[in-house]
């Protein structure tokens, strides 16, 4: 029940968060899971493989409800998103299958190093300066495999990665984050599977396991999620974000040193 209680508090704020600032909610999702596997007993060696194929699976059902909610306000260039949905699924897919044989130790120390960026950049409220333009279709393709690449890798549904680089070819900031969103349901979906398949029949896995996926935090999880991200998006358009993303900001910073440093403690 404790473990029920706290997946569902995880949910309901990963679910503000992926509506309010177009993060997906993996950058907090991913940390929390895992301290709370590593203190429910799971194996130390698949602990970072089943909280980010988890959190991905999660950002499934987020980023329908967050979509939903920016359509509804019209935010959504779809053109856009087609054009660069194929290569972010082909992209999630394949990080998702190679994420899965990358040490533990080695993979947690990427996404701390990762949440450090993240959180420092928040803090500065940091942007690209918008002076290039979007590139052609070769060139989206690109940026959509880097994209899905390193969110799936990472288990984030991309917004750290997608906002800054639409916003650097002048794309107005909610703009870029209402593509963001949308972004994140086929880079999630296709990371999903990936984790999935790489982590199909693993001894180590914990029961009711599906690959690298917990199946009781995936639908604690989801189910919260999609209750709150709805109104994460009503807030993205009536709050200051850059305010709440420097205190957002610190919080990460604080999780990723606790994250570098439960690794030097393993070492």
């Amino acid at each position: 029940m404790l473990l029920i209680t706290a997946y569902l508090i995880l949910g309901l704020f990963a679910g503000l968060l992926a509506g309010m600032l177009g993060i997906g909610g993996g950058v907090i999702v991913v940390p929390v899971l895992i301290f709370i596997f590593q203190f429910s007993g799971f194996s130390a060696e698949v602990i970072p493989h089943i909280a980010i194929g988890t959190s991905l699976a999660a950002i499934v059902f987020t980023s329908l409800a967050a979509i939903w909610a920016q359509q509804q306000r019209r935010a959504i260039d779809w053109h856009l998103v087609r054009l660069l949905a194929p290569a972010t699924l082909i992209g999630g897919l394949i990080s998702g299958y190679l994420a899965g044989f990358i040490p533990a130790t080695l993979l947690k120390g990427i996404f701390a190093l990762f949440l450090v960026l993240v959180g420092t950049q928040f803090i500065l409220n940091w942007r690209p300066a918008a002076h290039w333009q979007l590139p052609g279709k070769i060139g989206l393709w690109g940026a959509g495999l880097g994209i899905g690449s390193l969110s799936a890798l990472l288990g984030i549904g991309g917004g750290n990665i997608t906002v800054p680089f639409l916003h650097a070819c002048n794309l107005e900031l909610k703009r870029a984050i209402a593509i963001s969103t949308a972004l994140g349901f086929p880079i999630a979906l296709f990371g999903t599977v990936g984790f999935v398949i790489s982590g199909w029949n693993n001894a180590l896995l914990p029961s009711a396991s599906l690959g690298y996926i917990s199946l009781p935090a995936l639908i604690t999880i989801a189910l919260a999620s999609m209750l709150t991200a709805p109104f994460g998006v009503q807030l993205s358009h009536r709050l200051p974000v850059q305010k709440l993303k420097q205190i957002f900001g610190l919080l990460v910073v604080l999780i990723a040193l606790l994250m570098l440093g439960n690794i030097v403690n393993q070492i």
